[in-house]
């Protein structure tokens, strides 16, 4: 079964997907990615979790549970409707692996940046921050003798990780009960991630998550440009190596 649903996948410009549920799955990633950024960056901004000190591990280790557990319980609440992506490098690796078409990953990836400003807007008012104010999880480069190809690589490297997750988890051949192994293997592949590449990066792995709370912050400089791009070309890193090596011929 799974063989004969993989040869059905092609490459879709997706006229057929033009809608109204198209226009529920968009609404669907907006304020799924709004919760995403809301709660998640939110928790870096959080007066407990900062009294911890920034720098230490029991700070990296919260955060890291808050955007795992956060993540996985979003992709579980839209996990009927857009599938739950979120981020635009997994709805990039899905249309490359066939799973969407053209339509709905542009469509998506429109509403997940639209979305994610929306939630860095509303997390800076209900914050009550003003310019200049001291602010927590922005995306940047946190060790000085770390390069922007080195911060680059771990990002490519980390958004792969992600995606391999992902196309296992929805892979039909395995079997998976995707109510609760794919929210489930998600969230522990983003906690990893997160613990692995905070002190590096804070860890993006998410064009929007590395973007957008940067630029209404007011912190956005050439090395966001690292958090935008990284992902997409981890996406595109992924979906052939899962293709040539992980999955069976």
């Amino acid at each position: 079964m799974g063989g004969d649903a993989e040869a059905k996948r092609r490459f879709s410009f997706g006229m057929d997907d033009l809608n109204g549920r198209l226009i529920q799955n968009f609404f669907a990633e907006l304020l799924g990615t709004m919760f995403l950024i809301i709660f998640c960056v939110g928790s870096a901004n959080s007066t407990a979790l900062t009294a911890l000190g920034e720098n230490s591990p029991a700070y990296y280790l919260s955060i890291s549970l808050a955007f795992g557990l956060g993540i996985g319980g979003i992709v579980h609440i839209l996990s009927s409707t857009s599938g739950g992506h979120v981020n635009p490098a997994v709805s990039l690796a899905l249309f490359l692996d066939r799973r969407v078409s053209l339509l709905v990953a542009l469509a998506y990836i429109v509403a997940q940046f639209a979305g994610g400003f929306a939630g860095a807007g509303i997390l800076y008012g209900l914050g009550g921050f003003e310019s200049g104010d001291q602010t927590a999880g922005q995306n940047m480069i946190l060790i000085d003798r770390l390069g922007a190809e080195h911060a680059f690589f771990l990002e490519v490297f980390g958004t792969a990780f992600l995606i391999l997750t992902i196309l296992a988890t929805i892979d039909e051949k395995r079997g998976h009960a995707p109510s609760y192994l794919q929210p489930l293997a998600i969230g522990i592949a983003i906690l990893v991630m997160h613990i692995f590449l905070i002190p590096f990066t804070n860890c993006a792995i998410n064009p929007v998550r590395g973007t957008v709370w940067n630029v209404v912050t007011d912190k956005a400089d050439s090395e966001t440009l690292i958090f935008l791009f990284a992902p997409f070309v981890g996406s595109l890193v992924a979906v052939p190596l899962n293709l040539l090596i992980f999955t069976p011929h």
